[in-house]
């Protein structure tokens, strides 16, 4: 799950993409007005942690333009502007929430996790298709409430398909959500992913919809 972080503070973007990192997500990083436009024009992000006060114009200046585009992306700023009306007109700019510099990672990484999951439709904050059960917050895997290990990539592999579980997932959104869309990789590579799931979880769990890509669960 590939974000996008709008922070000028390069020590500040540094720590925090290093913990979301931690958590499973590709970050890329942008440090000016500007250059958030451009990335949020040329690619699409899960989400966006965006700062309100940067070089080259503001955090709410970008924030608008994104929404003029109807581009429903979440986004969640991030800023030292503690005052109530600065929270109402970031919200009414169309962020989806807004925290408080300075914060801790763990309170950033719960609202990441809840501004996602309203956007993916989600209530519920653990993710459960057939006999796994997998929840975000703590990176777990269970089967059958048994734990199950996994690689880094196998976690992301596992989290996009259950993310749209009943759903095909083409190999093209499963690579973008291991690598960020990393053209080096090989072409075999999300094909290896899923087979070292198959053999952790079962043969029968996810299915390769040929021509597609891959589904876990039955189809909807």
């Amino acid at each position: 799950m590939q974000l996008l972080l709008v922070e000028d503070d390069a020590m500040l973007s540094s720590a925090l993409r290093a913990g979301l990192e931690r958590d499973g997500y590709q970050v890329d990083i942008a440090s000016d007005a500007p250059a958030a436009r451009l990335a949020l024009t040329d690619h699409g992000y899960a989400a966006v942690l965006l700062d309100l006060g940067l070089p080259g114009g503001s955090g709410l200046q970008v924030l608008r333009s994104v929404r003029e585009r109807y581009d429903t992306t979440p986004v969640l700023i991030m800023t030292a502007r503690d005052q109530l009306s600065d929270r109402i007109a970031g919200l009414d700019a169309g962020a989806d929430d807004y925290l408080v510099k300075p914060f801790q990672p763990d309170e950033l990484g719960a609202r990441l996790r809840a501004v996602l999951r309203r956007a993916f439709g989600r209530v519920a904050p653990v993710l459960t298709c057939k006999t796994v059960r997998l929840d975000p917050a703590r990176r777990e895997v269970t089967q059958n409430d048994q734990a199950v290990s996994l690689s880094v990539h196998e976690y992301r592999t596992l989290l996009a398909l259950m993310e749209r579980c009943g759903r095909v997932v083409t190999r093209q959104q499963l690579e973008e959500a291991v690598y960020g869309g990393d053209s080096t990789i090989e072409s075999n590579t999300v094909a290896v992913y899923v087979h070292q799931l198959r053999r952790k979880l079962g043969d029968d769990l996810i299915a390769t919809v040929h021509g597609h890509g891959y589904r876990m669960g039955d189809a909807r």
